[in-house]
């Protein structure tokens, strides 16, 4: 966890202190910049530094343009780095070699030669927030001219290794606010019970219930029921505790410069259906996926059927954007499809009513469907398909 190394520490506390004593105004903005491009850089390397430069530089100039075909062209281009440093391998293995081994090879040296020892630092980051970007100048909206600007827009240290996913026009007014203005106690004081409330979700639970699962996890079917439902339910708290600690973490950081990040996690667990956990869970993410995938097909615009398909393909895409594996698919899927339930089973007269009858006496059966559903999913998560099945046979006492 690159918040928690000695380095960070001592490189955060250095950029928050010097931040509040460089000039206001343009060279502060140029300070923190330089801060952000030292903190990719020692973290990424030249080779993960590289395609990103060319990213940001395609996305500036396509925007800056205001031509659409150029702006859509800087779309596609972005997308295809995401695909070129995180998937090739996987569409190379997946979707090349069952039928064309010979030339499944071939292209597998060709990219190797070229390839980087791991995808570029962030990538999925950046893609995903320049795609933003660029879908919305092409919309209508003012780019950033400010170069200084859209670099602190792309870099951003506190939220550039997992988010939250940031939209341009609520992130450029607040920088441009913190670079003119005097520190306020409130933003310290946030910032480190932000801070601190991080760490201790990310080393007090998420790293203990990840020793414990390692430990229990190779034996579980020697394991009675109440141990395998205790694994299942430790997988879940330890993501819930693992990634909004981790969120927490680039939040305060981000609040001791007087930037506000946007929340990314609403007490998902309390969701009583698929659609309202997707709206607490992650939502940097989720609000992406619908306002860039699910609406541009159709959104809530076409009839039942299509939204549902449009669902199904959001979340496949949603989870394939998590690796590049097969678990991570079936995952998007396993959601795409329990928010189709949640669209369908409203319109079967039968089946409607006496779900509405037992959800309004007994609402915390809705809860309880809602979780054990999330809970289960989360196997597809971390496993690879057949491990997951075998485990939630396993919760079920069939193996």
């Amino acid at each position: 966890m690159i918040f928690t190394t000695p380095w960070f520490v001592v490189f955060a506390t250095i950029s928050v202190a010097l931040f509040w004593l460089v000039p206001k105004g343009q060279i502060r903005l140029l300070y923190l910049a330089t801060m952000c491009a030292v903190f990719h850089t020692h973290f990424a390397g030249p080779a993960g530094v590289a395609p990103i430069v060319v990213m940001i530089l395609a996305t500036y100039g396509a925007a800056m343009t205001r031509k659409e075909g150029l702006i859509v062209g800087a779309m596609i281009f972005n997308v295809l780095a995401l695909v070129f440093y995180k998937y090739v391998n996987f569409v190379l293995g997946a979707g090349v070699a069952p039928w064309f081994p010979e030339l499944a090879k071939l292209l597998d040296g060709k990219v190797e030669a070229v390839m980087p020892g791991a995808p570029p630092l962030a990538i999925s980051f950046f893609t995903f927030e320049f795609v933003h970007y660029l879908f919305e100048v092409k919309r209508g909206g003012e780019p950033v001219r400010n170069p200084i600007k859209f670099l602190l827009f792309a870099i951003f240290f506190p939220s550039l290794v997992a988010g939250p996913i940031k939209r341009y026009t609520q992130f450029i007014p607040e920088v441009e606010e913190a670079a003119r203005r005097m520190p306020k106690w409130e933003d310290f004081s946030e910032g480190f019970r932000r801070i601190g409330l991080g760490v201790a979700k990310k080393v007090l639970v998420a790293d203990q219930l990840t020793y414990w699962i390692d430990q229990v996890h190779p034996a579980l079917e020697q394991e009675g029921l109440m141990t395998r439902w205790a694994f299942l339910v430790a997988v879940g708290i330890r993501i819930l505790f693992d990634f909004s600690g981790y969120t927490d973490i680039a939040i305060g950081c981000s609040r001791l410069i007087g930037v506000r990040l946007p929340e990314n996690f609403n007490w998902p667990y309390l969701a009583t259906n698929i659609q309202e956990f997707w709206q607490r869970w992650h939502i940097s993410l989720s609000s992406w996926i619908r306002d860039y995938i699910y609406i541009p097909l159709g959104g809530n615009r076409v009839s039942w059927m299509r939204r549902v398909m449009n669902g199904v393909v959001a979340f496949a895409l949603c989870g394939l954007w998590h690796g590049p594996a097969w678990n991570f698919v079936a995952w998007g899927l396993y959601h795409g499809l329990g928010l189709a339930v949640c669209l369908v089973y409203p319109r079967i007269p039968g089946l409607a009513k006496g779900a509405e009858w037992l959800f309004t006496k007994e609402p915390l059966v809705k809860l309880f469907l809602t979780q054990l559903f999330v809970f289960l999913g989360w196997l597809l998560f971390f496993y690879p398909i057949p491990e997951a099945l075998r485990l939630a046979k396993l919760l079920f006492g069939l193996s």
